[in-house]
């Protein structure tokens, strides 16, 4: 029998598929807490007039699957038919080795043989023209509905853009929010806030009323500590062992992208310089990089190298990379980016520094990483970019800087005790030049309004307090979940 006959494929279709003979989802596959981007992936599934495929992108371990199977107990509830649902996983050693319209032949001859299947693929980066048969599936299936995972961004988006223009919706799955995270370990008391709460709408509050928000909100900080550590990925959020969920991070998320599916992608026979590569970053998260001087730190890898592997990581979603953004004309550096690792318990686990929680400047790296990653995530739809800014005769540095065609927010993390803002700093000179300027602090009491050189308020927010808000503005706000 060939290893790829029907038979065999039928076999791993089945086992991925329980619900053909259960009519239900496992419930350790659907977990119970839903993320912000099942809600929106549900709309475009669901939606009886709009039709796209919609391709959720994210690193390891962030739900990217979870979310799948999530979406398919929803039509299940719904009394869609189970033999109607097709999930497959490309991560399958026997399924990397067939033709997409293989399995689906198999698929269509022996379970459902109708054009209204819901397709879920999962890691279909590893389907060999999968753009193309999914291009083919669209527009031959009228009334076909799909959902793919893939672990690799822009590899996707390039695909989908070629093959795909009009047909496609691509939806990130970043690793937890802190809103998220206090959502899915279940804070007690954590607090009820109305939906139209949201950082840049505290300029308004008064003292009284800013005293009674953060009071609400203190019953956080004692969380954060945790999250920063490990509470970007919801299974190891939910491990009551920190170290072995560290291990897991590291195991997992780090080293099978870095050994194997980057490698894998990009027809890398020798991991090594990448695996170095990637420490150097985790040592300078939230540092401008220059290419040369990694080539020179790391004894000689070529400049080609080093950009073409930044580049990978970047598509993995192990990074970020953050350009320089204008500030109404003043100078600013060439576009050198930054680098932020995608989670700063990402950093952590690689790093293994037992003494972050007790070493101010590691704790300032980790917040200020964590602050870029929400804002990015939270921006992503709208049209912005998120960057930073440094220049001016001393080339004095603001930290994230909001882009948006009608104006910008200017934020600061200044996550120390205490957390001065004078003239010396780019955001107190420059505050007049943006919609809103942000100061991100660390004492639960260090918040309100301060003025800059010119008068205009800055807003001074305690680290917790304003990553729970843009989570509370994300949930209610402009991505309109509902939950």
């Amino acid at each position: 029998m060939a290893l790829t006959s029907n038979d065999n494929i039928l076999k791993v279709l089945t086992a991925f598929n329980p619900w053909w003979r259960t009519g239900a989802v496992r419930s350790e596959f659907k977990k119970t807490y839903k993320r912000f981007a099942f809600h929106e992936a549900v709309k475009f599934v669901m939606h009886p007039d709009i039709r796209r495929a919609v391709v959720l992108t994210g690193t390891r371990r962030v739900g990217k699957t979870t979310i799948q199977y999530q979406i398919i107990d929803e039509l299940l509830t719904k009394h869609i038919s189970p033999q109607q649902i097709l999930f497959v996983s490309f991560d399958h050693p026997l399924l990397k080795l067939c033709k997409l319209d293989e399995i689906l032949d198999c698929y269509h001859e022996n379970i459902y043989g109708e054009a209204n299947t819901y397709y879920f693929f999962d890691e279909i980066q590893y389907a060999s023209d999968w753009d193309q048969w999914i291009k083919v599936l669209y527009d031959m299936e009228p009334s076909a509905r799909i959902v793919a995972t893939g672990s690799a961004s822009p590899v996707l988006n390039k695909k989908a853009t070629e093959s795909g223009a009009g047909r496609w919706t691509i939806l990130p799955v970043p690793t937890l929010s802190f809103y998220e995270y206090c959502e899915l370990i279940d804070v007690p008391d954590r607090p009820a806030l109305n939906s139209d709460i949201r950082p840049t709408g505290l300029f308004h509050y008064s003292k009284p009323q800013m005293n009674i928000l953060f009071g609400k909100l203190a019953v956080l900080q004692k969380h954060f500590n945790r999250y920063l550590q490990v509470g970007g990925f919801p299974e190891l959020a939910l491990s009551k062992d920190d170290f072995l969920a560290q291990n897991i991070m590291r195991e997992d998320v780090v080293d099978k992208v870095l050994k194997r599916d980057i490698p894998s992608l990009y027809n890398i026979r020798n991991s090594t310089e990448l695996e170095r590569i990637f420490l150097y970053l985790c040592y300078c998260s939230s540092n401008i990089i220059a290419i040369d001087a990694v080539s020179k730190e790391l004894d000689g890898v070529s400049r080609s190298t080093v950009e073409d592997y930044i580049s990978y990581m970047e598509s993995a979603n192990l990074i970020y990379r953050s350009y320089p953004v204008d500030l109404g004309g003043k100078k600013i550096l060439k576009a050198k980016a930054k680098i932020y690792i995608a989670d700063a318990a990402i950093r952590n686990a690689v790093l293994m520094d037992d003494n972050l929680l007790t070493d101010p400047e590691q704790m300032g790296i980790t917040v200020e990483t964590t602050i870029y990653k929400h804002l990015a995530a939270f921006y992503y739809q709208n049209t912005t970019n998120v960057g930073y800014y440094r220049g001016g005769k001393k080339d004095n540095e603001i930290d994230v800087v909001v882009n948006f065609p009608t104006g910008k927010i200017l934020v600061e993390s200044k996550y120390r005790d205490p957390a001065p803002i004078g003239e010396k700093d780019a955001i107190y000179q420059l505050a007049d030049k943006a919609s809103r300027a942000i100061i991100v602090t660390k004492r639960e009491n260090d918040f309100g309004i301060q003025p800059s050189a010119s008068g205009k308020n800055m807003l001074r927010i305690p680290a917790y307090a304003f990553l729970y808000l843009l989570g509370n503005a994300e949930k209610f706000g402009y991505k309109g979940s509902k939950s």
